[in-house]
């Protein structure tokens, strides 16, 4: 198998800080995208004025941009507002929501901010959603992250759809990291369905994590639901404006940065193979490596330069560090770092 090289990748230097090279947050560490960053110097001036209630700029140039009905646009301060507004809005106290575990932390947090029962599941064995264990759940919400976070693993569309035709329950799916996953991702569906909603963010491949602005996708009684859990002004002005920009006017250079970004994943798996790691296959801007006293070897890492996230005891991985995928000197200094503190 030829190695893939990611010498002719976009390299990018970082603004100064603790850690000069941070794979810990899996945001774009090629930098925020140029048209957004413009925009964004130029409100200096705007700030005395409140933000439209629900984020309409965003949200025109979102429906304009994937072709869904301007009511089915919902936005929010990033895409955890909108999964924790969701999660309220669709369950009262004493339901459920079902989910495969390891997945996004911040989950079984909002269901205890809304008195939702929380179900961990087991996944599959390639790591992906168990569409049986979830319909056995009975939860009256089934969550479903595709690509996973933290481990990366793809759950296809088909399982969402199965879930959606043999029960009765909400789907929320988080596909915060679709755009590194080569899959144009459930969006369609959710203009069609009445209890599917499918939510992204502004702070991965878009370059945006400071600004913190998410969305969804949703029927329109759903996005109206969403929106009066999360409450008005939750978008700030500058992220309602700056985001919009991106999306209209930023589009290939995100795709570009995506396509380094998967690159160099695969890069950088090829080279923790060779190191005898085995690295959890993944569609999403990160690596999950399964490492025995992951805590201590982040600690150590960090001591060289380099951020990466540890994880303890993830269900049926255990100790593991997950390593976004950044340009090509930020992966090698990440790996001389791993290498000195194994």
């Amino acid at each position: 198998m030829i190695r893939p090289s990611i010498d002719a990748l976009t390299r990018y230097a970082p603004p100064s800080g603790a850690c000069p090279t941070d794979l810990a947050d899996n945001t774009n560490r090629w930098g925020a995208p140029p048209a957004a960053g413009a925009k964004l110097r130029a409100l200096a001036d705007s700030m005395s004025a409140y933000p439209t209630l629900y984020g309409s700029h965003f949200a025109d140039a979102l429906a304009e941009r994937f072709a869904v009905p301007r009511d089915q646009v919902v936005t929010g301060c990033g895409s955890d507002d909108i999964l924790r507004a969701a999660i309220l809005a669709g369950a009262s106290a004493g339901d459920a929501i079902a989910y495969t575990a390891p997945t996004f932390v911040m989950v079984p947090v909002f269901a205890a901010m809304a008195g939702v029962r929380a179900i961990p599941l087991a996944p599959l064995p390639d790591g992906s959603a168990d569409p049986a264990a979830l319909l056995g759940s009975g939860a009256r919400i089934l969550y479903v992250c595709a690509p996973n976070n933290p481990t990366g693993a793809w759950t296809d569309p088909s399982v969402v759809r199965t879930l959606l035709a043999e029960s009765d329950a909400l789907v929320i799916v988080d596909e915060a990291y679709i755009d590194f996953a080569d899959d144009p991702g459930l969006l369609a569906d959710a203009v069609t369905s009445d209890r599917l909603i499918v939510a992204r963010t502004m702070s991965k491949a878009w370059g945006l994590a400071g600004l913190r602005a998410g969305w969804a996708v949703a029927s329109a009684t759903w996005a109206t639901a969403i929106e009066k859990a999360r409450g008005p002004y939750t978008l700030n002005a500058v992220a309602d404006v700056v985001a919009a920009t991106a999306i209209r006017e930023d589009a290939e250079w995100v795709a570009a940065r995506a396509a380094d970004a998967i690159a160099g994943r695969e890069w950088l798996a090829a080279e923790l193979r060779t190191r005898g790691l085995a690295p959890l296959p993944s569609r999403a801007s990160f690596l999950c490596v399964p490492l025995a006293d992951a805590p201590r070897i982040a600690a150590a890492m960090r001591t060289r330069g380099v951020a990466v996230r540890a994880f303890t005891a993830l269900p049926g991985i255990g100790d593991a560090l997950r390593i976004s995928v950044g340009p090509s000197n930020e992966l090698r200094d990440c790996l001389a770092a791993l290498d000195a503190s194994r």
